[in-house]
């Protein structure tokens, strides 16, 4: 697995895959970065349901993971060591001490190996990507395999494959921002969301989870039945004054399973567009744009506070420091695996 330099060898471009409904999605090898998702309202118009940046060169600068893949540890690490079969592991930390989606340069910052499928009813792409041992304090040369396949559903299928060469840790994501109306200048305050989750994680002030998991019930953060975004949102509550709006995981199950669950459904009732996300993860995190600020996007467009909203599945934050919490440690030679479909309809 020798890894020479990621950037001066392999070209930056960007790949298209369109199903027979025309629903097409435009990815970057940069990041396996979404770049662009066209769906169809109501009315059978398309527009781009996603954020992005106009070229892939773009998102060199980027600082808010539009569309990227994250990792090898997406959300937050308290502290700036880990330890791994009692072996201290020092990461690269944020100010403030702590670790945050995979580092200075994490997977966002890499330029995958692409390779093109395409089956009876669907196609899509495989992203490969080595990861060298000790990669932003991370043990282990780790093959990451990340597959996106659209098919004639309109399901957008994100499958994680990694192994490493010795255990390490993982927790990988998709950073897609959505924004339904396909306008993203309009922020996303008027969707209406429904997270399958009684409870989610509270933070501290650094936003990384305290341990412990709060029932929603009677709180801002209850999603069993649809809501629009913006109805509790503005609530004096420490939590959302601590994340500037919602930016916390919900506990999908406490005991891993494996298997595909309904995680989360948005509606956004002008366009008809409804995203139903399911996943084979414990957790999805819910994040609200809260610190979009004059980002100028594709076609010239700004972002700013809540042009568009995550929901970034996958394993709870600072899992490492939480043993009771579901675990992300990854032995050396095992198959990790992992499944998200985020399916588009008209409801």
């Amino acid at each position: 697995m020798n890894l020479k330099s990621n950037v001066e060898e392999v070209e930056i471009q960007s790949f298209a895959i369109e199903n027979k409904n025309g629903t097409r999605l435009i990815v970057s090898n940069y990041g396996a970065a979404v770049m662009s998702l066209f769906v169809k309202d109501k009315n059978g118009q398309l527009a781009d349901v996603v954020l992005g940046y106009e070229d892939p060169t773009d998102y060199f600068d980027d600082q808010f993971y539009l569309g990227s893949i994250v990792g090898r540890y997406a959300n937050r690490i308290a502290g700036d060591t880990v330890m791994i079969e009692d072996i201290p592991y020092k990461l690269s930390v944020r100010d403030g001490s702590y670790h945050l989606h995979g580092g200075v340069s994490g997977f966002n910052k890499k330029i995958f190996e692409a390779t093109e499928f395409c089956n009876e009813n669907s196609s899509g792409y495989i992203f490969k990507y080595h990861s060298p041992h000790l990669e932003e304090g991370f043990p282990g040369e780790l093959l990451l395999k990340v597959i996106y396949t659209l098919d004639d559903d309109d399901n957008w299928m994100v499958e994680y494959k990694a192994i490493a060469d010795r255990t390490t840790i993982i927790n990988l994501t998709q950073h897609s921002y959505f924004n339904l109306s396909g306008n993203a200048d309009t922020p996303v305050d008027e969707h209406e969301i429904k997270i399958n989750s009684r409870c989610y994680l509270p933070v501290n002030e650094l936003q990384v989870p305290t341990g412990q998991l709060e029932n929603v019930t009677d709180t801002p953060f209850d999603f069993t039945v649809f809501k629009k975004i913006s109805k509790d949102i503005q609530q004096k509550n420490t939590q959302l004054k601590l994340s500037n709006g919602y930016d916390h995981t919900f506990v999908l199950e406490k005991i891993h399973t494996h298997t595909l669950k309904h995680a989360a459904t948005v509606k956004e009732l002008t366009s008809g567009r409804r995203l139903d996300v399911y996943t084979t993860e414990p957790a999805i995190h819910f994040y609200t744009g809260n610190f979009l600020n004059n980002i100028t996007g594709k076609n010239g467009v700004v972002y700013n506070q809540r042009s568009g909203f995550c929901l970034e599945t996958q394993h709870f934050p600072d899992a490492p420091n939480h043993p009771e919490f579901p675990t992300t440690v990854l032995k050396a030679e095992e198959q990790f695996y992992s499944k998200t479909i985020f399916k588009f309809s008209i409801d």
